[in-house]
């Protein structure tokens, strides 16, 4: 039975506004708008049932964890230090600018090569100690999780903390490193779902991340000076073959009424998003997702594909499981724990679509980089092609490829802050909220 963490960010900062560093300071407290995004978080999830909740002590993140469980009712969030912002004990209370200016080669580290940051810090016996901050949070996210998934398997938890915390606890879960501390964004009261299987070590399902809908902002934010292109990675809508679980692969099916009804949901979500370009495999399912999605941006041309093409399945194609279990046994469940090994019967394997689907999406994000403002682009594809994606913008491999759910309709944001060539930031992923209303991903899925 899997263990579910609901992961929230703290609400805005007297701090985050002044654009202070805050780590273990303890000064910054919830702005109004702060307060304000907290009750949002506990009404988004309010008829959920959560068995536990778990804080930072720190004061921001105490009092968002408590305004959440008010509006929720029910549990008293238990505060514990492993949840403690990351510590930067030369750089706290001081602006991002002037850290900048004082330390630029420890600032050029944190923002891109954050496993190698390091501070010596003087010690009261007037030595010092060189310390890896980034390296030390990630340590300190796997024993919060060595934890918590002893005392509560199979139950749903809540966390509430803080960025840099939140990113080593999403990436020590799916199996990142700290290097990856900027390939992740947390949202101020972003909402993240995580899905245990089992026991810490085996790695987790990345449900959805930094859903920020409950907000009233159907996406997190642009960062500040970022530059390069904005993708809107979306499935496409449910066919009747997802409803009936049935492999369609490259079987070119179209969408089914509920399809067409999530496209068009899908569209009303980022109806209000500036789409200026669209790309989607030339697939019917996909292509038509995006036809629907842009009716509200009738500039925008929509460009196709065939590298963004689904899996070739080949004799899996229009099968149910049990038929394929039957006629080629023991290959469902290689493909199902150990993908990345399975060559499918007169079709593709993981590798041939990460290759292909890595290559168009490099070829995407090359069209719109070193562009005066920063486009935001739409791209269309599928089940399989999105996990590689994901996998590979988070700097994962094909092994990794169910670490990643991808609901029919849902809607993830890349951003590259200097365009092509630059390290991607995963912004969200899977939000599915507009489909449904709820936090978790409750569309039919199905097959490929």
């Amino acid at each position: 039975m899997k263990t579910r963490v609901i992961v929230v960010r703290h609400g805005e900062s007297t701090f985050n506004v002044k654009r202070i560093i805050q780590g273990h300071h303890d000064e910054s407290l919830l702005t109004e708008k702060g307060e304000a995004q907290a009750r949002q978080v506990g009404q988004f999830i309010q008829g959920i049932s959560v068995d536990a909740a778990y804080c930072s002590p720190l004061k921001r993140a105490a009092r968002t964890a408590a305004l959440i469980t008010e509006t929720v009712g029910g549990i008293t969030p238990e505060p514990t230090d492993l949840l403690k912002e990351i510590s930067l004990p030369l750089w706290e209370a001081m602006s991002f600018t002037d850290v900048e200016a004082q330390y630029p080669a420890e600032y050029r580290a944190w923002r891109q090569t954050p496993k190698e940051l390091k501070m010596s810090v003087p010690q009261a016996d007037g030595t010092t100690e060189v310390f890896y901050p980034v390296r030390a949070i990630w340590q300190q996210a796997a024993e919060f999780w060595q934890q918590l998934l002893t005392k509560h398997q199979g139950q749903t938890i809540l966390v509430v903390a803080h960025s840099a915390i939140n990113r080593a606890l999403v990436g020590t879960a799916v199996g990142l490193g700290p290097e990856a501390l900027n390939r992740l964004y947390q949202a101020n009261c972003g909402v993240s779902v995580l899905n245990f299987p089992g026991a810490w070590g085996q790695n987790a399902q990345l449900e959805s991340m930094n859903s920020t809908s409950h907000m009233g902002a159907p996406l997190p934010p642009l960062r500040s000076g970022f530059k390069g292109p904005r993708l809107l990675l979306v499935r496409h809508g449910e066919t009747e073959w997802n409803r009936e679980s049935r492999f369609q692969g490259q079987i070119d099916i179209p969408l089914n009424d509920n399809g067409r009804a999530q496209a068009t949901q899908a569209g009303d979500f980022l109806k209000a998003i500036p789409i200026d370009a669209a790309v989607s495999s030339s697939m019917m399912r996909p292509k038509e997702t995006a036809e629907i999605i842009l009716k509200p941006h009738s500039d925008v041309s929509l460009e196709v594909t065939d590298g963004l093409w689904e899996i070739s399945h080949g004799e899996w194609e229009g099968k149910f499981e049990h038929e394929i279990e039957a006629e080629f046994p023991g290959m469902l469940d290689a493909w199902q724990t150990k993908p990345e090994t399975v060559q499918m019967p007169n079709g593709e394997t993981l590798q041939d679509v990460w290759e292909r689907a890595v290559k168009a999406w490099d070829q995407i994000v090359a069209s719109y980089s070193q562009q005066a403002v920063p486009k935001t682009v739409l791209v269309v594809a599928h089940d399989a092609i999105n996990k590689a994606i994901l996998c590979y913008v988070t700097g994962l491999g094909p092994d990794a490829f169910w670490q990643f759910k991808q609901g029919n309709g849902a809607v993830s944001v890349i951003d590259y802050p200097e365009g092509v060539g630059s390290e991607p930031m995963l912004s969200a992923a899977n939000i599915t909220a507009h489909l449904s209303g709820s936090l978790f991903d409750t569309t039919a899925a199905g097959a490929l």
